[in-house]
């Protein structure tokens, strides 16, 4: 199926929404405060981390006086062993707007998971389900020879796909595998030619960038530093207690919870599992900051500039009419 084009005219015609994007640690959960308090908008949270109950600390979510003063959407949704997708999430979040819409609200996307932005915007393509099967091969074949390696398997059967991931994006790189070998077609040939129907609203996309990459990088090795100072060891301590976890599952391959759960299991000194926490939350940064620059629509605002909350109220003011 096509991508639906929405003439300007018809678009005009769409009822609002606000899209609030950004690299982790760029201010995004204060701006969307401050908007959902001056703006009659609902924030719904565009995170795979938040969706996890009792994961709070090592996601940096919002606490709850933050939350009384302004719910949040989509957060605290399944448990540490379930897994969340991109398709989920699009499926949870259309009827979420549709009755936001209803109330005589606006939606206020926000969050860094720009994977469920494009998913949004653009449709899914009509993939396969997980083989766990062939999944447990996938990752034995990972164990003795590197996911570097699958990522140069994969660059041979789908180099649009590969291009676009880390050598070291075990996740992604697993699921682009598995399609290939359920399917015989590339990942990126079910995108190209598998998208739904535009999304049906008029947005805003609103990207916050920070103009000076040292000042992120100091903000992250703080809050980095400020979660473990808070309890992300104990959390994780009894995250293990209450679930049946493995270092495999989605939810412990969140940045932060990764590298603590190889500092319990003997692998890192305190001081490495800091220096590797840090660099995986610097290392996604870096990755949300190349989804951002590739929406040649996106309104992008400066998020060390000091009048970014107004800044941002004025584009929403402005959208708003």
């Amino acid at each position: 199926m096509q991508i639906m084009v929405v003439s300007n005219t018809a678009e005009a015609l769409l009822p609002p929404a606000v899209f609030l994007m950004g690299p982790t640690a760029s201010g995004k959960t204060a701006a969307a405060v401050a908007l959902a308090q001056k703006f009659p908008l609902e924030i719904v949270s565009v995170d795979s981390a938040l969706v996890y109950r009792d994961m709070d600390i090592g996601t940096a979510k919002p606490d709850a006086a933050t939350l009384a003063a302004a719910p949040h959407h989509l957060i605290d949704v399944i448990a540490p062993t379930e897994v969340y997708s991109a398709a989920q999430f699009r499926a949870d979040v259309l009827p979420l707007m549709a009755d936001i819409t209803a109330r005589g609200h606006v939606p206020l996307l926000a969050g860094g998971t720009m994977l469920y932005f494009k998913a949004l915007r653009e449709g899914l393509s009509d993939l396969p389900q997980a083989d766990a099967e062939l999944r447990a091969e996938i990752e034995r074949d990972a164990a003795e020879r590197g996911w570097p390696a699958l990522h140069r398997d994969l660059a041979q059967v789908d180099p649009v796909t590969a291009s676009r991931l880390q050598p070291a994006d075990s996740q992604r790189i697993q699921r682009a595998l598995e399609v290939v070998r359920l399917t015989g077609k590339p990942m990126s040939d079910a995108w190209a030619l598998g998208r739904e129907a535009a999304l049906p609203y008029r947005v805003l996309p609103l990207a916050l960038m920070p103009s000076d990459r040292q000042v992120l990088h100091q903000r992250i090795a703080q809050r980095f530093d400020d979660m473990l100072r808070m309890g992300l060891l104990e959390e994780l301590t009894g995250l293990r207690e209450r679930y049946e976890l493995h270092p495999e599952l989605p939810s412990m391959r969140c940045v932060g919870y990764r590298q603590a759960w190889a500092y319990q299991a003997g692998e890192y000194s305190y001081d490495e599992m800091r220096d590797r926490g840090i660099f995986a939350t610097r290392q996604l940064a870096k990755r949300q900051i190349t989804w951002l620059r590739s929406m040649s629509d996106a309104v992008v605002l400066d998020s060390l500039d000091s009048r970014i909350e107004q800044m941002v109220s004025q584009q929403v003011a402005d959208f708003l009419g």
